[in-house]
């Protein structure tokens, strides 16, 4: 489709530029120095009307756009949706955030709405060059957002720490893809997968290579071991809302990466719903990608068990959530497909809240670490309910939707015969439950005296009972949501 047709499959992306101009031009006339958060006001209308423009685009058929660069397909809409609906829940989180220094957040919904756009092209992308253009344009922001208070020491170690990581597994996807090109002298995904159909043999060895490098770049997008380290400290190091940010669309980001490279190169629809090697290839796939999926919930698992800071905690628990999902990616089905979009959903509105409560101790007593939540019942009890069902969602307890969620990843599984996978899952679960029970039992068991009450701002109960709902709601009526997963796990062909 030639690009003046393609605009109307790109509105949602034209509105977020928009946003990023006004708010840049806002910041340059000076209307971030007004009493309230005009700018946060800005990009807050902006992302919502994105959001609505996306919502209009479910009705138009799947189509290859702007001469084959982009797509528009059902996966790649609820990435879109995804990333923008996110981006305006940090948007409201931020303009009451006391993090963010307020002379400075022009610039950061400007950078923030040029990293969202950065992570809706990477699910729409269908060429190597725009893959990596948009990945970049993901990345840069996202390192400036990490080190956005550069007051607070460690947020300056964090983007540093960010940058160093980010380069050299960028780096190693990059040559990746030049080898891939190399091989097949396409940059379009049908071109690869055309070239590599019709490959005679002896090709094996290179295409395992290449997936390796490729997968460094997703692997470090999810915080997926050994791409994990930078993690931990990025977390502990960022303003909150940044945090939670990364958390949640960083991770969708790098799992929109990773299905799109795999399922449309490597990959071709086989026999009820299976997906098989393109052409003479042989390669075990399924098993390399379950032995990552494995470790990395094991050293996620294990190393939150020793922390003794929120955040860093929750980056650790991050891990591990990435290892519960790449089991939905290794079955290489289309099954595994739609748990892994239902699992994100509910995942996204889980963290959101158990950042959010973080969020609010940060605020009123200057401490995210653990100790900081004792008593938290007697000094305010709605943070702490709210937390402990984000905490019931992560384990996967019911009612909770996350329970539902886990249902789905072990459904796909066992539904792929790889029970070894299952019992690893089924044991990391239970790991979980004891560093998450310590939040719980520090919250209602243990006592703070030095510590009073503090006023809870409406907008952060307000905030808590909309992300809340839908885990309550979706752990309860799980069709609806399961049937959008289903019509979402539609990948073009």
């Amino acid at each position: 489709m030639g690009n003046v047709e393609s605009l109307a499959y790109f509105v949602p992306e034209l509105v977020l530029i928009v946003t990023l101009i006004l708010a840049l031009l806002a910041t340059i006339f000076g209307v971030d120095r007004a009493k309230w958060d005009v700018i946060g006001a800005l990009a807050l209308i902006g992302t919502i009307i994105a959001f609505l423009c996306h919502i209009s685009l479910y009705d138009k058929p799947a189509v290859v756009i702007f001469q084959g660069m982009l797509v528009h397909d059902m996966f790649a809409l609820f990435f879109r949706g995804f990333f923008i609906f996110c981006t305006a829940i940090i948007v409201f989180m931020t303009m009451f955030s006391s993090e963010i220094f307020s002379l400075k957040k022009g610039e950061f919904y400007a950078i923030l709405l040029s990293v969202t756009i950065g992570m809706c092209l990477v699910a729409s992308s269908h060429d190597m060059v725009m893959i990596y253009l948009a990945l970049e344009l993901m990345s840069l922001g996202s390192y400036i957002l990490a080190g956005f208070a550069r007051k607070i020491g460690k947020s300056e170690e964090a983007s540093l720490k960010y940058v160093l990581y980010g380069g050299v597994s960028t780096g190693m996807m990059l040559f990746g893809l030049s080898l891939l090109y190399g091989l097949t002298g396409s940059t379009g995904f049908d071109g690869i997968r055309e070239s590599l159909a019709n490959a005679t043999g002896g090709i094996d060895l290179a295409v395992y290579v290449i997936f390796i490098l490729i997968l460094a770049g997703a692997g470090y997008k999810i915080a997926m071991v050994p791409f994990h380290f930078w993690a931990p400290d990025v977390y502990e190091g960022a303003p909150t809302p940044v945090t939670a940010y990364l958390s949640v669309a960083s991770k969708g980001a790098g799992f929109a990466l990773l299905i799109r490279l795999g399922f449309s190169i490597l990959l071709q629809p086989g026999e009820s719903g299976a997906w098989v090697e393109v052409g003479s290839i042989n390669i075990d796939w399924m098993f390399t990608i379950a032995l990552l999926s494995a470790i990395t919930m094991t050293i996620g698992n294990l190393g939150a068990i020793v922390q003794v800071n929120l955040k860093r905690l929750l980056a650790y628990s991050g891990i591990a959530h990435a290892g519960y999902i790449l089991m939905g990616v290794s079955t290489l089905t289309t099954v595994g497909i739609e748990s892994v979009i239902f699992y994100l959903i509910i995942y996204l509105f889980t963290n959101l809240v158990a950042f959010l409560v973080v969020i609010m101790m940060v605020e009123a007593q200057d401490d995210d670490r653990i100790t900081a939540v004792r008593g938290l019942w007697k000094s305010a009890p709605y943070s702490a309910v709210f937390m402990t069902i984000a905490l019931l969602s992560l384990i996967g307890i019911p009612p909770a939707a996350g329970f539902v969620g886990k249902v789905y990843i072990f459904y796909a599984i066992l539904q792929s015969q790889m029970y070894w996978l299952a019992v690893i899952g089924a044991l990391n679960t239970v790991i979980s439950l004891y560093y998450y029970a310590r939040i719980i039992k520090a919250m209602f068991f243990e006592d703070a005296p030095d510590v009073g009450s503090f006023t809870l701002k409406p907008v952060y109960l307000g905030l808590l009972i909309v992300l809340t709902i839908p885990i309550i709601y979706f752990g309860l009526f799980w069709n609806p949501l399961a049937n959008y997963a289903k019509f979402c796990a539609q990948l073009i062909m």
